[in-house]
């Protein structure tokens, strides 16, 4: 099974070859994909007149900062405008596609995150409101299977649902990595804008879990959430995380064989 992770932002923009290559993937093999879309719900929310705010933490992981209107734009365009586009998408390529939410079937639930350690401004750490943001503690992939079982890949948007019912934000490549060690995926795959971790200006072609921990504090913003998110696979029983360029020829199959690319494995 290959849980395979889109970035929003490069959904326009991957290869034309993109499509064709997860329906090949999808005759062969069990595939969910999940997808982001932090670009799009910052657009949408600036449209609206609801200015985004973003914060750092200690570690410096960038994030959004999700209060309660925030998280309704939020669901909003990930699991209406992206989700259903991906879908529409999919479905003119001819393959059988069944968008839902993290929400739906309570694939993804969450606790909330009463509060947050940031760094503000002048590069001391101070503590906030958490907000609608969740750390993600269960997955059920049930509602997955159902759709799996009758020839579906299922798209997934990245809302979570809290013992309190709240719709809650959670990180598009860190829903990856819970789903993809719920369903005991063999593979987790995020394609990006770029060919994998760059490191001293050199791509990381292969990298063990312990090399990836090390390394996540050394790259920057975007790949910093992948490469955590990769090791989290890993930490759930999944056998390899690869990081990818949507933008190369059939980029699934080309990651598959470790194509250009970076794979982390236990060992």
């Amino acid at each position: 099974m290959i849980v395979l992770k889109i970035g929003g932002s490069i959904v326009n923009d991957l290869h034309s070859t993109a499509f064709q290559d997860i329906k090949l993937i999808s005759e062969n093999n069990k595939l969910i994909l999940v997808h982001g879309g932090g670009k799009e719900v910052t657009n949408i929310a600036n449209k609206l007149g609801k200015e985004q705010k973003f914060i750092i933490s200690p570690s410096g992981v960038k994030s959004r900062y999700t209060d309660k209107q925030t998280a309704e734009i939020y669901t909003m365009v990930m699991s209406g405008k992206i989700n259903k586009a991906i879908v529409g998408m999919l479905l003119r390529s001819g393959i059988k596609a069944a968008g839902i939410s993290g929400i739906d079937g309570g694939i993804l639930k969450a606790e909330r995150k009463k509060k947050l350690i940031i760094i503000n401004e002048k590069g001391r750490k101070m503590v906030i409101d958490g907000g609608y943001t969740g750390r993600i503690n269960s997955v059920d992939p049930s509602l997955v299977s159902i759709l799996i079982g009758k020839g579906y890949v299922p798209v997934i948007s990245p809302i979570a649902l809290s013992d309190e019912f709240d719709f809650l934000n959670v990180d598009g490549d860190r829903a990856a990595a819970h789903i993809a060690g719920g369903v005991k995926a063999d593979s987790v795959i995020f394609l990006t804008n770029v060919n994998g971790l760059i490191l001293d200006d050199k791509l990381v072609r292969s990298m063990t879990y312990d090399q990836a921990k090390t390394a996540i504090s050394r790259t920057g913003f975007g790949m910093q959430k992948k490469v955590l998110a990769c090791t989290e696979a890993l930490e759930m029983g999944v056998k390899q995380a690869i990081i990818a360029s949507g933008q190369t020829e059939n980029p699934i199959s080309a990651s598959m064989t470790h194509h250009n690319c970076t794979v982390i494995t236990h060992n």
